[in-house]
């Protein structure tokens, strides 16, 4: 497992943004370490069904895709977090291994860091579809860091309710 480390207090604004945002996803991969295939794709919370360990790993993935692919590049908008028929398409993974899901997420993060580094953090996305398809690379890294860091808090949660797994960082 990758270390996790904050970036340096004086690095510049792109080395921080990534290295925020890599450890965020860091302590998502943390979270699930350990965890049984049973706990993974157990649900905790009554009123959140899919908000599993696997749920939410596959919905990040899925979130890393959407902003840096279908925003930023405009690729086409693909995949079950588009599927507007069943709620939470993204997060419903019975049936697909943790590990799997882990591999798939881990991919989806270099790829959308080996995007990042194509651009200038002042570049902006070319999806016309939707309004937030406008938002700067820098938009995008602030957002994954917010959205990677909330669910990470989830999963801190449901790890002890899985199993009574507590840490920080």
């Amino acid at each position: 497992m990758a270390p996790r480390k904050r970036p340096a207090f004086t690095a510049d604004e792109r080395t921080q943004l990534i290295g925020w945002l890599d450890l965020q996803r860091e302590i998502v991969q943390w979270k699930c370490a350990g965890v049984s295939e049973a706990d993974a794709h157990r649900a905790v919370l009554p009123a959140s069904p899919n908000m599993t360990m696997a749920g939410l790993v596959a919905h990040l993935r899925w979130v890393e895709q959407t902003w840096f692919e279908v925003m930023l590049l405009d690729a086409p908008a693909v995949g079950p977090q588009f599927d507007s028929a069943v709620e939470d398409a993204d997060m419903r993974v019975d049936g697909i291994p943790l590990a799997q899901l882990l591999a798939e997420y881990e991919t989806q993060w270099r790829k959308s860091n080996e995007i990042v580094a194509r651009h200038s953090l002042d570049d902006t996305g070319k999806n016309r579809d939707w309004a937030v398809g406008q938002a700067s690379v820098r938009w995008i890294l602030l957002h994954m860091i917010e959205e990677t860091a909330r669910h990470a808090g989830h999963m801190d949660a449901i790890r002890e309710l899985l199993d009574g797994e507590t840490g920080y960082y």
